[in-house]
């Protein structure tokens, strides 16, 4: 997919792309715990565990990646020791891409309380292998269904990163 936004004109257009990897990192083994708790039979912890998951994706897609606490954490302590990145990224489809994670965590929540107790380790399963694809191969569903998706029409791109 080499069509993906990946420069922006200004540093306050775009983000670093190593910030959204950082944070789908920490976002994987938070989720790998999770789905270790689900499958052991601690599902009070698992629950409340991807309920703060869930909460912290909404955290990205409502307030942006530039907010998120991942990406607070990586400009202040992991980005001053690293050389500027080569190119920017478009803060879009990390953004999406935070929304999705928001809604397959947040049904599965909402299918576990409604009484589908397998509904939250294959909620944290699917999350899961979506943060460590991203995490580890730089590869993100979230922004390629972002890209599939402004392709095909059905949301426009902000005109900044045009």
């Amino acid at each position: 997919m080499t069509d993906a936004p990946k420069t922006a004109r200004t540093t306050q257009q775009g983000i670093d792309p190593r910030s959204p990897r950082f944070g789908a990192a920490i976002t994987a083994v938070l989720l790998l715990i999770d789905l270790f708790l689900a499958l052991t039979g601690a599902t009070v912890a698992a629950a409340v565990l991807l309920l703060l998951i869930a909460a912290l994706f909404a955290w990205g897609a409502f307030a942006g990646v530039r907010r998120h606490p991942y990406g607070l954490l990586y400009r202040v302590a992991v980005r001053p020791r690293l050389a500027p990145p080569t190119e920017l990224e478009d803060p879009a489809p990390p953004t999406f891409a935070q929304g999705v994670g928001l809604v397959v965590t947040g049904l599965g929540l909402l299918l576990f309380v409604l009484g589908v107790p397998a509904a939250l380790p294959i909620a944290a399963a699917l999350a899961f292998v979506a943060a460590f694809l991203n995490a580890v191969f730089a590869y993100c569903l979230g922004c390629q269904i972002y890209l599939l998706l402004v392709r095909a029409g059905v949301i426009r791109r902000p005109a900044s990163a045009a």
